[in-house]
């Protein structure tokens, strides 16, 4: 097909988060500018828009959690702090021209395909039809409240970590939190020395590593300023050691792993004192099964006079707090839910239905797969961004966005030039690539006994099993064979 030929794709991008603003930058890099942007809450960002609780970091270096084309000379912190990556996001944003492209508080209701086009219907009532959907819509944004007896009874004040409620002064009240995952520890090294008593309830222990926290002076940041080839140099060091280190021994490299064990046990026995509570938070399952925390504050909060960690089970909630099987009331103030969020609900709960009607529901009814974690056979034209068995872990979710991207790039373009009449991947090529992900995941860590969110209904890893680099290499150029070709 000539230049003169070539077709001119509409695109919906489905999320203004950090995967959001990038697809928009780049497709328009691409000379695509038929875009529309529906965000469904008011403001731009994603994660770092819905997480404001105290406490909320990165645990991924800051300069490595940038994207690539355009560094950020202004982190505070070797770890960003949450407040600092949401104002980076807008301003580049702004400085890329997509802020003034999104339609906010507009969700996505329906995108069914019908005769080649994507026809979608928002929550404003707006309908309209594009030829290709990329779903930005993150993977950690739907929160999962505990299926505790009596939790709508409790009489003080109660939140999700994700829903925090910044109007409630914790000074010198009682307050509990259940859950010591990555944002538990988070706010209880935050919130500890400022609460009258503290109680940490927790069901399963978990191995955390400290990484030195550092904080960058202003001459620091002057040294960085309009230096992106300095910005890219540190951002690929920190690049370098995640991928040697945590993302090489989850799966399976023996040396990094056996170093990760090292520092998570060393942590836990240089930072607890007491052995009783060592023992309560030493995890029976081997380090890195469940997401390895990098956290240097929860050690020390869970050590002060005021706070107790409590490691038996819960029985139900009451008006006055949280009853424990042991028949034992604790009486709180303020109950704060840090139990996480379901990672299988992607682009739900919007209505999905592709070629002849097909329902997102019946073909994920029972396990959530996609071909190379992007498409999703039966759905031309389609992009699932950070879909399953992205290799989400002890990384930079930009860098995988960013990869993804470039790879769907690369498919819109055989469309363009008329190489392919949809952009639809095989049902047999959706197989093979899940076959292949199942046969590398008896060498990872994630398949050693415990339970985490990483885990489907059947305990398969929703991850990638591989190496980073051998992800990067498979994405590099789309497969023509693993998609229905041109009639």
């Amino acid at each position: 097909m000539s230049n003169n030929n070539r077709r001119e794709p509409s695109v919906a991008i489905i999320g203004a988060g950090m995967t959001g603003i990038l697809a928009a930058i780049k497709l328009r890099e691409a000379g695509i500018n038929d875009l529309t942007i529906l965000e469904k809450a008011d403001e731009l960002g994603g994660t770092w828009r819905e997480n404001t609780y105290p406490g909320v970091a990165c645990d991924v270096p800051a300069h490595m959690y940038t994207y690539s084309f355009r560094g950020n000379p202004e982190w505070s912190n070797r770890f960003a702090r949450g407040n600092e990556i949401q104002t980076y996001f807008r301003q580049v944003a702004e400085e890329f021209g997509v802020a003034g492209q999104i339609r906010f508080g507009e969700a996505l209701e329906r995108s069914h395909y019908v005769d080649g086009k994507w026809q979608l219907h928002t929550s404003k009532g707006n309908d309209f039809s594009v030829d290709f959907v990329v779903a930005a819509t993150g993977i950690l944004h739907h929160p999962v409240y505990p299926d505790i007896k009596g939790l709508d009874s409790f009489q003080g004040d109660m939140w999700h970590t994700a829903r925090w409620n910044h109007d409630v002064d914790l000074a010198g009240k009682r307050v509990g939190i259940i859950g010591t995952g990555s944002t538990a520890c988070q706010v209880i090294g935050d919130i500890a020395e400022q609460c009258g008593d503290l109680t940490i309830f927790q069901r399963t222990p978990q191995w955390i590593v400290k990484v030195a926290d550092k904080d960058y002076s202003e001459t620091d940041k002057a040294s960085l300023r309009g230096q992106q080839g300095k910005l890219t140099a540190l951002s690929k060091r920190y690049a370098f050691a995640m991928r040697n280190t945590f993302s090489a021994g989850v799966t399976g490299k023996k040396l990094p792993l056996a170093l990760m064990s090292w520092m998570a046990k060393r942590n836990l026995r240089k930072s607890v004192r007491d052995p009783a509570l060592r023992e309560k938070l030493t995890p029976d399952y081997p380090v890195g099964c469940k997401r390895l925390i990098i956290n240097s504050t929860f050690y020390d909060a869970v050590q002060r006079d005021n706070v107790s960690l409590e490691t038996t089970g819960i029985e139900r909630i009451t008006d006055r707090g949280v009853v424990t099987v042991d028949g034992e009331t604790h009486e709180l103030d303020v109950l704060i839910l840090a139990t996480g969020f379901s990672p299988f609900e992607f682009m739900r709960p919007m209505e999905l239905k592709g070629r002849n009607g097909v329902d997102i529901e019946d073909v994920w009814g029972r396990k959530v797969q996609a071909y190379r974690s992007v498409c999703i056979p039966g759905f031309p034209n389609f992009f699932l961004m950070l879909g399953p068995n992205t290799p989400i872990g002890n990384y930079s979710v930009i860098a995988m966005s960013e990869v993804q991207t470039d790879y769907v790039l690369k498919l819109i373009e055989q469309w363009r030039a008329g190489t392919l009449d949809e952009v639809e991947a095989t049902p047999e090529a959706k197989q093979r690539y899940n076959d292949y992900l199942k046969a590398g995941m008896g060498k990872t860590v994630w398949v050693r006994g415990c339970q985490s969110w990483y885990l489907d209904a059947d305990g398969d890893p929703a991850m990638w099993p591989y190496s980073w680099n051998q992800w990067v290499r498979e994405l590099e150029q789309p497969d023509l064979k693993d998609f229905r070709p041109a009639a």
